[in-house]
């Protein structure tokens, strides 16, 4: 089992300069790397250069230039090319799929924010110092660098990674692990359904709210990325604007993934199962089509992107995909079982006589059985609709 931590660092003045140096020079190679390829199918009948083509001359590069290039573990090297190799594969996965291509893209100098480490030991060191009561990891050309460990790193560690996040330094650790103790089984399961006014609602009638965190920083944030486009670029008055700005959301995803994981909690210490519904995220926060007005062309006839645009705000600051991730690795760790169920129709089909309808959801929060009658909140009915089906899916798999 493959686990990841991540510890924020306290770099001195010259160290944190030494790693946004690094940063650089690994963004230089990513972007020389990146024409390379495109210059080499513009104009040489469409050659295509593959990672082990481009790995061959790290040698020579790092020898052109070692003040920039040789200084820099050579395998942290070979781990941006192969994210330039991994970006060019998705692009053609993409295009042959017949989705949005999204052809890989030069890398500004503050838009490239990751270096990794393929080893622990070659070009850095975990826990560098052991006899030392503070924690360290070293890094080629940068030093032994401070590590607020606020939490034990179990099992060997596999990579390193450097991280810059606004004015602050991480290192993130992923570590090999064994098959963890599983809690004491419960002997209870639990249907869960999302959505916007309640994060979510379990099978048996409880809710929890949904906290909103970007919604309440919204004012905040307008106000900072407006003094931010007032700024001049490239002043120290817009540097400092960017950190602003960055503080705040970095502010709003800890908020957001701090209570994602207290609920997902919350859930696996107290059920042996959990179902929930397979939802598509990506698709349900598309922006509708626009529609051409037939009667004149060149104008576009009203779709709802406005009112949709808000629905999409509310599911992207609710963070249910965070969640689910969360919840499916706490289950992981606590031999807890998760299932995804289809979604159709779990909150238009009564549990009571299984009829199904439009109709049995007259507003949002009520659900009215047009067959027998029965009456409960719509959120509930759905979370029940879910538990059903993935008990039936469980057995299925179990037969």
């Amino acid at each position: 089992m493959i686990r990841a931590y991540k510890f924020v660092m306290r770099p001195t003045v010259g160290q944190a300069q030494a790693l946004a140096e690094m940063l650089r020079d690994h963004c230089s190679l990513y972007n020389g790397a990146l024409q390379e390829r495109r210059d080499a199918y513009r104009h040489v009948s469409k050659t295509t250069v593959r990672y082990g083509d481009q790995s061959a001359q790290l040698k020579e590069i790092r020898a052109f230039d070692p003040e920039r290039q040789g200084r820099w573990s050579f395998s942290s090297h070979q781990a941006t090319l192969r994210r330039l190799d991994k970006a060019f594969a998705a692009f053609f996965r993409r295009v042959k799929s017949g989705e949005k291509p999204g052809y890989p893209r030069f890398r500004g100098a503050m838009w490239f924010d990751t270096v990794d480490f393929p080893g622990d030991g070659d070009g850095c060191r975990w826990n560098s110092t052991p006899h030392d009561p503070v924690t360290r990891v070293r890094f080629q050309g940068v030093g032994h660098v401070k590590v607020n460990q606020h939490r034990p790193v179990v099992g060997k560690v596999k990579t390193v990674s450097v991280k810059r996040e606004g004015k602050r330094w991480y290192v993130i650790l992923t570590a090999e692990q064994a098959e963890p103790e599983p809690l004491p089984a419960t002997g209870s399961v639990v249907g869960i359904d999302m959505g916007i006014a309640n994060f979510l609602a379990d099978s048996g009638g409880e809710f929890v709210p949904n906290p909103r965190h970007g919604r309440k920083a919204a004012a905040k944030l307008e106000a900072a990325q407006q003094a931010l486009a007032r700024c001049k670029r490239r002043s120290n008055r817009r540097r400092k604007a960017v950190r602003k700005v960055a503080d705040l959301h970095r502010k709003v995803r800890r908020q957001r993934l701090d209570h994602a994981h207290k609920t997902a909690l919350d859930l696996v210490r107290s059920h042996d199962l959990i179902a929930h519904e397979d939802l598509k995220i990506r698709n349900m926060v598309k922006a509708p089509a626009p529609k051409p007005d037939p009667d004149q062309p060149g104008t576009f006839l009203p779709n709802g992107a406005a009112a949709k645009a808000g629905l999409n705000r509310s599911i992207s600051d609710a963070g249910w995909g965070v969640f689910l991730t969360i919840l499916h690795a706490k289950a992981e760790s606590a031999g807890r079982e998760v299932i995804a169920v289809d979604p159709r129709n779990t909150s238009r089909t009564c549990p009571g006589c299984g009829h199904v309808a439009a109709e049995n959801r007259p507003t949002q929060e009520t659900f009215h059985c047009v067959s027998c009658g029965h009456c409960a909140h719509a959120d509930t009915v759905g979370a029940i609709n879910v538990l059903r089906a993935g008990l039936v899916r469980r057995d299925a798999c179990q037969g």
